[in-house]
Parts: C-alpha cells; structure tokens; sequence
C-alpha cells in the first residue's frame, strides 16, 4: 500500500490516492538488469491512472516500452503467462495484439519481493480513449462497429486455443457461476478456498441478494449458455483498450491490449462484456441514473456479425446474458478489496452498487429498453 500523491481512477469517476505506489525511476534500475529491452537512460514518461496494479510508459534510447507491476496477492508470473501464452497464440494468428517482452532469460513475467512484472513494447497507434475512465461509453458508432469486427477476429482466432482455466479467481472475468445450473452451490463451495470472500459475504444475505437480483437473470440463460462452447476470450473489451490508426469514422484498430481479465469464457459472454462496458453509462448516474446507448451496442453487434454471424437465437441469448455477465467479476472485485487492499467501503460498492445493482438496473425502464433494441436486432 502507499501513502503517495499518485492518483488513479477512483470507482465514483473520481481521481483517488493510489493503493500502489507508482513506479519510479529508481526501480528501474532492477528491471534494466532483468531486460534487455531497457536501456540505461530508460525513464518514466507517464503513469496509468489504472487502479489494480502499477504501470508506466518508460522511454530510453530508440524505444518504448509499458511496465506494469502487480502484487503478487494479485498476480504471480505464472499467472501471468496464462495469459501471455493466450496473446502468444493471437499474435501467431495475425491479431495485432500487444507483444510481451521478455527477460534476459527468456521468462515473459518475473518476481521480486512483493512484486510481479511484465514488460510490454509500446503498441503501435493512438490511445484514442487514453483520458477516458474504463467503462465511460464509445461515443462513435463507426468505431464501435469496428471494435466488433475485431472482437470477432479475435473469437475466430481464439478458438484454436485450449488452455485450463485460470488459476486465479481476484481480478479475473469468469463465467463459472452463470454457467453452473445452481449458482449459489458452487459458490459456497468455492468459499472454502476464497476466504476473503468468505469473510465479506458472511456479513450479508448473500444467497438471498442473489436469489431475489440474479437468479432470476439467471434462469433465462443457463440452459441455452450450456449449448455455447467454451471459448478464451479478452473479457475486457473497452475501447481504451485499444489503439488506433486515424480518427473518427475511418479510424481502425492497431493494436489489442490489457488481457488481464481474459478466461475460457464464450464468445457471447465477451461481447455481453463489450457492450456492457461499452454502450453504458454506468460511471455518470447523476439524473436518472445510468444512461444506455443502444446505437453503441447495436453497432459493435452489427460489427461483430459481419465477421462472425450470430444466429437469432445467439442474439436472444446475448441480451439475456446482459444482466448476469457480471457476476463472477463483482465478486472477485469484492474479494480484492477486502482480501488485499483491505478497503471494506470499496468491497461495498462491489456488492451493492456493482454486483446488484447492474443486475437491478435492469428490471428498470432504461435496462429494458436496451435489452429489448438487442432483442429485436435478431
């Protein structure tokens, strides 16, 4: 933890002291010894106001390269090959990916202390959305039919990848909750080996804040999700999560990054994802609350279809999963902020705002309004 004057992105939209210290030019000295990637002037140019981990743009000599260092609570480096070996495979396909650097010795994650790293070169394009919050709706509907088209590039390529789940449940988008036929039983199975979590939910109703806001979300879907197959997928798909070449309605996407959610999920539950991150404006609720943009998530749809068709009844299914993607994420968000930051007021807004209250948003008129324009896009 850390008591600097670093700021990030706070989960009000606001800019909050950071729970992890920024990376300064005196750690540097270690990585340049662990990279050589990195050269002896090597520096920090700029620091990503991204809250779950430390990360930095660093500039030395001809190059430029992103650090980022994860607590290892969070992320070890063999959890963190889990996922570069899923980058590794996409590049291998042609998808204009991020690419992993690796150490003197050959290791695409190192450990050092309390700490675990992962070099990555620049990517090539314009962070378009650089200054927007995660989760801050896609203004353009050209681009965001583009951002489709690609997700679906990444789907056809994905589904040459077969690897196990991930070993960490903190921070990692799954989908084992909302495909299980009983929810709330894997879950109080899986509490045993999750005991932050454990200890959070045993001081709410959480069996009957689940049966009364997602179970019924959850019928819908579970029979017909158990006919999709399983599928890696990026599970973050936000556009600040991709770079750009050009502006505007031409511009296209250069490069993919910030694969840290990525699982065996489907490829509806990442589109679901898509739009959920996307078309919503969940971070600005002053007024009548969140504000859905259904011309957004018909267009990354749209998109997505004209690379990889959907089947009405997948379009149906979609719209269904729209209320429960985000299960198994609001928990491991729960279960982060009160197993390693120890922050129980942030645990809160993870169950109660985030977990329920997406659920909740909806049964209400805005939340229906969009599942039903995705309905009749089938």
């Amino acid at each position: 933890m850390t008591n600097s004057d670093h700021r990030v992105q706070g989960l009000d939209n606001d800019a909050v002291v950071a729970d992890w210290p920024a990376i300064l030019n005196q750690e540097l000295a270690w990585l340049r010894g662990q990279y050589s990637a990195l050269d002896e002037d090597s520096h920090v140019l700029w620091h990503s106001p991204r809250p779950f981990s430390a990360a930095a743009l660093l500039a030395g000599g001809s190059r430029r390269c992103f650090v980022k260092r994860h607590h290892r609570s969070v992320r070890t480096a063999e959890g963190l090959a889990e996922e570069h070996r899923f980058i590794a495979h996409l590049a291998a396909a042609g998808l204009p990916v991020v690419q992993v650097l690796p150490t003197r010795e050959g290791a695409t994650a190192i450990e050092h202390g309390d700490w675990t790293y992962e070099l990555h070169a620049e990517g090539d394009g314009h962070d378009l959305y650089r200054d927007s919050p995660s989760w801050t709706p896609l203004g353009d509907v050209a681009q965001a039919r583009t951002a489709g088209a690609m997700l679906a590039r990444l789907h056809l390529a994905s589904a040459s990848y077969h690897a196990p789940q991930r070993s960490a449940h903190l921070l990692v988008a799954r989908d084992d909750l909302i495909r299980a036929h009983d929810p709330l039983a894997l879950l109080g199975q899986q509490l045993t080996d999750r005991p932050a979590l454990a200890s959070y939910l045993a001081r709410q109703r959480w069996a009957h804040d689940l049966q009364r806001a997602v179970l019924p979300w959850h019928a819908a879907v579970v029979e017909q999700l158990a006919a999709e197959p399983v599928l890696w997928g990026h599970n973050d798909w936000h556009v600040s999560n991709l770079l750009w070449h050009g502006h505007g309605p031409t511009a296209t996407i250069s490069t993919v990054f910030d694969f840290g959610l990525a699982s065996p999920t489907s490829a509806l539950f990442d589109l679901a994802t898509a739009i959920e991150r996307n078309a919503i404006a969940w971070l600005d609720a002053r007024g009548g609350g969140p504000v859905p943009h259904a011309d957004i998530a018909l267009a990354l749809l749209a998109g997505y279809r004209q690379v990889r068709p959907l089947a009405a009844a997948q379009v149906h299914l979609l719209a269904d999963l729209l209320p429960v993607v985000h299960l198994d994420f609001a928990l491991s968000e729960v279960e982060y902020f009160q197993g390693v930051t120890g922050s129980p007021a942030n645990a809160d807004v993870a169950y109660h705002t985030f977990l329920l209250g997406h659920a909740d948003w909806f049964t209400r008129r805005p939340g229906r309004a969009l599942l039903d324009a995705l309905h009749a896009a089938a």
